[in-house]
């Protein structure tokens, strides 16, 4: 999440203040790339590992903090939800055992993170989006509490002026509205960095861009949120509409996200944060104490404090970094759009290709930039993010299925480029044959969970499925095998935790036959048969609900000698209508359903009806909560 010093401009003067240090801070980064100030002949790598924490129901964990504070080591940092934690693995520089190392560290440090939960009953989860999630997750009580997110959701909100939305279209369909940015910590990342020199920026960025589709393809992991099958990789929609900040009309406008893919190839490398700054208004901004470009007359190397605080509130997928270490300025390419997990040595096998392919660029895409379309690379990519491994890629003049693209032409690439960096064979062949045989086996991390997630919901309720699910990639997170070696979950595995039933939420159904109070009783007479269902609910065009009919009603009517055919839903439903929210507590609704003698819960959120719950549901759902006792 960048700088944790930072605020919300107070004032006019504070905001041109700062506005003038950004200025000032792009100035002093083309004098130092002009004057050669920025470090050359030195490729480094690094890795920022984002996990997620769930708690002994393989429910998202609220204990993060206390972790953190138990771990008491400097690699570790807050994420924005409580149930993540990020790792900021050290640079390696890109030769010899390189990847071997880092993969090493990476092991050491989830290890202690795993001992460090296990104090709290905790298990460590390594994914894209922890498929056990709900919206009872995303609430204020989740969010870690340090002030900057706090500030960054308010400012995002006043800006878009509404509520944020998802509408996430899959094999399912997600449509969602939420009161603040908690969306986003949905998402965890593991993000690759490659130094760059400055004579290489340009095509190197540019090539960074043309990859992403096909390495994309290979490495998602992310294709469930609340249950709901959507993208492949559907962090990219999740992220991208999670801190939209523009309003409906400015999409018309063409007016780009803060996460975006970019609209353009670049021809110079501070285009990119020029356009930033002429795009993007400031979010927040950070007490500076001496101008950058005092510091560079004074001979020093300045931070570009601006500049950075700047460039961390627009989440680019492929973004431009610029730091200082050991006293030398040196520029970066960040890779945002790896997901997390499934396994360390699946993301290191990602990292690997992408590296390899970075160092790899064949010669004639150099300075040729306008033969090629921006568009391609831009559409490949979102196909990688709905379809994954299943997409077809544009590439040249012709159109590739993603493995075939994978396998003939770009592992070869990737292999040349670390060869060219002298990185050691064993780790070439190590993790090239990951990347090979997970392309070859349609075997991505987003293909296992979407087979293991319908073949579990043959038997268990989409609740059971998800926390099975997440169940399952903890343990096989923890053999060390890579994600194409995964057997598809299975329901026996249901037993190996103790599943709690904390919510409504946890149980309703959703799937829902609903009618206008103007349609015929018959009509609802007919729904009942043919679903075998005894409650229908009432709603409004809007989905307001208005009130309930059930089978022992409707049967009644129909018996008895005033049967009006022409008679409607609003004629027999009940408008003294007992409800519960989607957070109400199971127990609490079955003494409330006991009470008042009803023998179903409608569930209602913001006025919506959004489920229903039975007493065959409260029934079941006790067997199993006494079963887990």
């Amino acid at each position: 999440m960048g700088k944790h010093t930072v605020k919300v401009t107070s004032n006019l003067q504070e905001r041109k203040t700062f506005l003038k240090h950004l200025l000032n801070d792009v100035a002093a980064l083309d004098i130092m790339i002009e004057k050669g100030l920025i470090e050359k002949g030195i490729a480094r790598i690094g890795a920022e590992q984002e996990f997620c924490i769930i708690d002994q129901h393989c429910r998202p964990s609220v204990k993060g903090p206390d972790i953190l504070s138990k771990l008491s080591e400097p690699h570790f940092t807050t994420e924005l939800a409580r149930y993540n934690l990020e790792i900021n693995l050290d640079p390696q520089e890109l030769k010899g055992r390189c990847f071997h190392n880092m993969e090493t560290q990476l092991r050491r440090l989830l290890n202690m993170a795993d001992d460090a939960a296990s104090n709290f009953n905790n298990n460590v989860v390594l994914t894209g989006i922890l498929p056990s999630i709900t919206k009872e997750q995303v609430g204020l009580d989740y969010m870690t509490p340090n002030p900057r997110y706090y500030m960054l959701g308010e400012i995002i909100k006043a800006i878009r002026g509404a509520d944020f939305e998802l509408n996430i279209i899959g094999v399912d369909e997600l449509i969602l509205s939420h009161s603040n940015i908690l969306f986003e910590a949905c998402n965890t990342s593991f993000q690759l960095h490659l130094q760059v020199e400055p004579e290489e920026f340009v095509d190197m960025y540019n090539w960074a861009q043309m990859i992403t589709g096909p390495v994309l393809s290979v490495c998602t992991n992310s294709p469930l949120l609340f249950g709901r099958q959507l993208w492949s990789e559907t962090r990219i929609a999740l992220f991208q509409q999670s801190i939209d900040m523009r309003s409906k009309g400015k999409n018309l406008r063409e007016k780009q996200q803060r996460v975006s893919f970019g609209s353009k190839w670049i021809s110079d490398i501070t285009e990119i944060y020029k356009d930033d700054i002429s795009r993007y208004t400031l979010l927040l901004t950070t007490d500076i104490e001496k101008d950058s470009l005092e510091i560079l007359a004074d001979g020093g190397i300045p931070k570009l404090e601006a500049l950075s605080v700047h460039n961390g509130t627009i989440w680019k997928w492929n973004r431009p970094c610029y730091g200082v270490g050991n006293g030398k300025a040196h520029l970066r390419i960040e890779n945002r759009y790896i997901p997390s997990g499934p396994t360390v040595v699946d993301e290191m096998a990602n990292m690997a290709f992408w590296i390899g392919l970075m160092k790899g660029m064949p010669e004639h895409f150099r300075g040729n930039w306008h033969l090629h379309q921006f568009e391609i690379a831009k559409e490949n990519f979102y196909k990688a993010a709905t379809m994954g491994i299943q997409a077809g890629m544009s590439w040249g003049d012709k159109i590739y299925p993603s493995k075939e693209l994978i396998i003939k032409k770009l592992i070869p690439i990737a292999i040349q480029g670390l060869r060219s960096c002298k990185v050691a064979e064993a780790d070439i062949e190590k993790y090239m044959i990951i990347i090979k045989n997970r392309a070859k086996m349609n075997a991505t991390g987003s293909r296992w969970m979407v087979k293991s997630y319908r073949n579990l919901r043959k038997e268990l309720k989409r609740d059971e499925a998800i926390l099975t699910l997440t169940h399952c990639m903890d343990k096989r997170r923890k053999t060390l095998k890579p994600v194409h070696e995964w057997p598809i979950a299975e329901v026996e595995e249901s037993k190996g935790f103790k599943i709690h039933y904390a919510t409504i939420e946890n149980i309703m159904t959703t799937d829902l036959f609903t009618v206008r109070k103007d349609d015929l009783l018959d009509l609802v007479s007919s729904m009942m048969k043919w679903r075998n269902i005894r409650h229908v609910p009432v709603e409004d065009d809007h989905g307001k609900l208005l009130g309930l009919i059930n089978k022992t009603t409707i049967d009644k009517y129909l018996s008895s000698d005033k049967v009006d055919p022409l008679a409607t839903a609003g004629d027999l439903m009940n408008t003294n209508l007992v409800v519960v929210s989607p957070e109400t507590d199971i127990k609490h609704a079955m003494l409330k359903m006991i009470h008042k003698k009803v023998s179903s819960l409608p569930v209602v959120d913001n006025g919506e009806l959004v489920g229903i719950v039975t007493d065959v549901d409260m029934t079941l759902v006790w067997e199993k909560i006494e079963a887990n006792d």
